[in-house]
């Protein structure tokens, strides 16, 4: 199935483009405290590094705003400021070089500090993005809306008051913690406006469960064409979000970012250890600097005979183990045995020789 993107306007964040044609950009949030500038730098290069393009940073106080100019000096990602409660830190976040500022509606509402937010973007000609949550959406109870509802309802509010203000270089994301409500909420908002939109599923829970959440709003709101840029929101070291967010571009086809693994889940009729196979694979492969440099390649990696053979020869390198052999497999031929031992380095070898 084809994916057909929703058409959304273009907005530049440092030297990153969202909306329109262009890639869907995955972020994550430093979870250092921003004014510890030796801890934050580590961590933003380590993300960089793991494949993040946008980074968020919170900002709680004037030490913290003020040392986004110092990292900005010894990192290269696009910086997000996240501005809560007080608007006069987003305008010392915006004079110390933030790439965009994120306000949440919930919390900066009034109309005059909104102006002077808006009158700095302007000058800096930097992008906002209206990041409405689900824990802090406006009193509507009165109107018995539903949670989506409540979401597109309080941004659409905050974007019209924006707008009278003659600025539209906008970001938009609507956030719940659960799946249903976040989906309904995207795709209303789709609907209401061409603002590029930031995916994600907030407060998700247990890692493991936090990633399924997110893959699961994410991939069902991107099958359909909505969004331009994602977060996996975990309670996890901020590099298993670009882990999760990566493997979900990957599984659309959207995106590519190394070799795609087919590996069978193993069953009685296999006679290798599978699993300890695939995670060294996994494992070298994670740390090797690889860039595709035409096509992404497939690499099949079976246990047994039953499946195993053909889903090795629709691969570009393929292995079907046997009990103490590997029939090895190159663009649909079988190449030569191999030992077990030998299997991951001749995988590796095999690719490296294909992207050459």
């Amino acid at each position: 199935m084809k994916i057909i993107r929703h058409k959304t306007r273009v907005i530049k964040i440092g030297n990153i483009h969202i909306g329109g044609p262009n890639p869907i950009a995955i972020q994550s949030m430093a979870k250092t405290k921003t004014s510890d500038i030796e801890k934050t730098v580590k961590q933003i290069r380590g993300l960089k590094e793991a494949g993040c393009e946008i980074i968020r940073v919170a900002v709680k106080d004037i030490q913290d705003a003020k040392a986004i100019k110092q990292i900005k000096r010894q990192v290269n990602l696009p910086i997000v400021a996240d501005i809560h409660f007080n608007w006069q830190l987003a305008i010392e976040a915006i004079d110390n070089g933030a790439d965009k500022i994120r306000l949440n509606p919930g919390n900066i509402y009034k109309k005059e500090g909104l102006k002077q937010i808006i009158s700095a973007l302007k000058i800096a000609n930097i992008p906002l993005r209206v990041g409405v949550n689900s824990g802090s959406v406006k009193n509507l109870n009165s109107k018995n809306l539903s949670m989506p509802n409540r979401l597109v309802e309080t941004a659409l509010d905050y974007i019209k008051m924006i707008e009278k203000m003659k600025f539209y270089n906008i970001v938009v994301s609507l956030k719940a913690s659960s799946v249903s409500d976040t989906v309904e909420a995207y795709q209303k908002i789709s609907k209401a406006c061409d603002y590029p939109l930031h995916l994600g599923v907030t407060a998700t829970g247990f890692p493991f469960s936090g990633a399924i959440k997110s893959s699961i709003a994410i991939g069902a709101l991107l099958m359909q064409g909505i969004g331009d840029t994602i977060r996996t929101s975990l309670t996890d070291t901020p590099k298993e979000e670009i882990i999760a967010a990566k493997a979900i571009l990957e599984a659309l086809n959207l995106r590519h970012f190394g070799p795609e693994i087919i590996s069978c889940p193993t069953c009685g009729r296999c006679e290798v250890d599978l699993v300890r196979i695939v995670k060294e694979l996994e494992n070298k492969l994670s740390a090797m600097d690889y860039r595709l440099s035409t096509r992404p390649i497939k690499l099949a990696v079976m246990g047994c005979v039953v499946n195993g053979p053909g889903e090795a020869r629709e691969a570009d390198i393929g292995i079907a183990f046997g009990k103490t052999k590997g029939l090895l497999f190159i663009n649909g031929k079988v190449i030569r045995k191999i030992a077990i031992s030998e299997s991951i380095n001749s995988l590796l070898r095999e690719m490296e020789r294909l992207n050459d």
